[in-house]
């Protein structure tokens, strides 16, 4: 080949490759911990108080419905209708959908553009128009029909940048709509764990009203025998009442958290009940993993990364603005006076490049520059931030369940001394050797204390589902759509 042939075909290959003026990119830095801090626990406490503390590898953790951990089969059968029902995941979906719609918009710039035209039109013109001559008639028709075809030959990359800044998105929207599935799912585990920890808290005041009535009675009888005096009924009667309207309070709240379950999988409120049960939740063993393996799996750290990429790209874009612009562009057709477009006389072309290139924009391509920079410095410090964030939701949940599991211990013996103080009470009172004072005392401690231990018990569980959330649900990036599938 010529040299001046070896260079035109060198110039027409650099020309259609182009070139990329967006910056290397790689995800943003965050210092990793080796381990969690929370985790670091003795073997002796391990076995007996935190099922969940040592790191394991990312394979480990839970896989498809994770709720099928906690073993419950209504919570299964309600969690399976969150993502059919909940009408807050069906937008968020719906947002991804348009992302996505988004990118192949984006896209559609890498290819020529090709449209058809056609104008039929009846025209007048002033008598006075300049420059009229005397032949030209006062009415005329113009029909045209044309084809056009446009291609930007994309040499600095904006329209590239431009798809993957718009595919990036799609991935974080995707990631989104994973944060949101997670979120609605622990959310309704939640409000389920919750409910049936009202229902165990109704079987125990419900208990709790059988004892003080049979109290009632050995008051009353005693007082009919004048053992004891009417001070003492009004203690009995009191405890009773204050029992039964903790029953009603308790139960109120628990309407409320049907209510929100109804919601969640997308049933009217009035139209959805649960029967009660007063069968504990068992509490499951899923292990947290290694800090490292949250960059993998949590969606929204996904979601936060994604978007620090599409911000990258679009310094890119920024970036194009400064230099000249190619197209390649072409038209023609046929064009006459009748109205009979297929036998047009006259015939039309035009084919040719263009190119544009800005000279003054009173600084407009430097602020634009200037922004998309801002913008990806703000998205790395976002992603840093969610990464944090994530620790900080491990160890917190960590430290609930280690604290928790010993605080239940603690109070499980308060409450069979609790037990223990409340029979020695009655059988004094019985015998005569203490008021009934003495036995409300110990009364109003054992509800306490039984109260507690179940709230505890139901906090360790929240703590079971906020850890779930914490490590990200068994998701991990791998589920994220691919550019290809954009």
């Amino acid at each position: 080949m010529r040299p001046a042939t070896r260079l035109l075909t060198a110039g027409c290959v650099v020309l259609l490759a182009g070139c990329d003026l967006a910056p290397p990119y790689s995800p943003p830095t965050v210092d990793m911990p080796a381990a969690f801090k929370e985790a670091a626990v003795t073997p002796a406490e391990y076995k007996s108080a935190a099922p969940w503390q040592p790191a394991q590898p990312a394979d480990a953790a839970p896989r498809g419905p994770w709720w099928e951990a906690f073993g419950d089969p209504e919570l299964s059968r309600l969690e399976a209708q969150v993502d059919t029902g909940n009408q807050t995941l069906a937008a968020t979906l719906a947002v991804y959908d348009q992302a996505r719609a988004y990118a192949q918009e984006a896209e559609a710039g890498l290819f020529p553009f090709v449209g058809l035209g056609a104008t039929v039109s009846n025209n007048k013109q002033s008598s006075q128009r300049p420059l009229r001559s005397a032949t030209q008639p006062n009415y005329y028709g113009a029909d045209t029909i044309d084809a056009q075809a446009s291609y930007e030959v994309d040499i600095w990359g904006r329209v590239r940048n431009l798809v993957a800044a718009g595919k990036a998105q799609a991935q974080a929207s995707d990631a989104d709509l994973e944060a949101v599935r997670l979120s609605l799912h622990i959310e309704l585990a939640d409000d389920y764990a919750a409910l049936r920890g009202l229902d165990e808290q109704i079987r125990l005041l419900t208990d709790t009203v059988s004892s003080y009535a049979r109290a009632l009675t050995l008051v009353q009888n005693r007082f009919k025998g004048d053992i004891a005096s009417g001070v003492d009924v009004a203690q009995a009667e009191t405890q009773l009442s204050t029992a039964k309207a903790q029953i009603s309070d308790v139960t109120g709240r628990r309407q409320l958290l049907e209510h929100a379950i109804a919601t969640l999988i997308g049933q009217p409120a009035p139209a959805f009940s649960l029967a009660q049960s007063a069968v504990p939740i068992p509490q499951p063993d899923v292990p947290a993993g290694v800090p490292s393996m949250l960059l993998q799996r949590r969606p929204d750290i996904a979601a936060a990364e994604r978007q620090v990429a599409s911000a990258n790209q679009l310094v890119g874009v920024a970036k194009a603005a400064f230099y000249p612009s190619f197209s390649l562009g072409a038209i023609g057709g046929l064009q006459g006076g009748n109205m009979n477009l297929l036998s047009l006389p006259l015939s039309f072309w035009s084919v040719g490049p263009s190119v544009s290139l800005p000279l003054f924009e009173g600084g407009l391509r430097r602020a634009e520059l200037a922004g998309a920079m801002a913008a990806f410095k703000g998205a790395g410090a976002n992603y840093r931030a969610t990464v944090l964030k994530a620790f900080q939701d491990v160890e917190d949940n960590l430290a609930e369940l280690h604290w928790l599991q010993q605080a239940i211990r603690d109070e499980d013996a308060a409450v069979k001394a609790a037990r223990r103080s409340v029979e020695l009470a009655l059988t004094l009172y019985r015998d005569g050797a203490e008021n009934y004072l003495q036995v409300v005392t110990a009364q109003i401690a054992e509800l306490s204390a039984e109260q507690t231990a179940l709230s505890l018990r139901t906090r360790r569980l929240e703590a079971s589902l906020g850890l779930v959330q914490a490590t990200g649900g068994g998701w991990t990036t791998a589920n994220l759509p691919s550019e290809k599938t954009l």
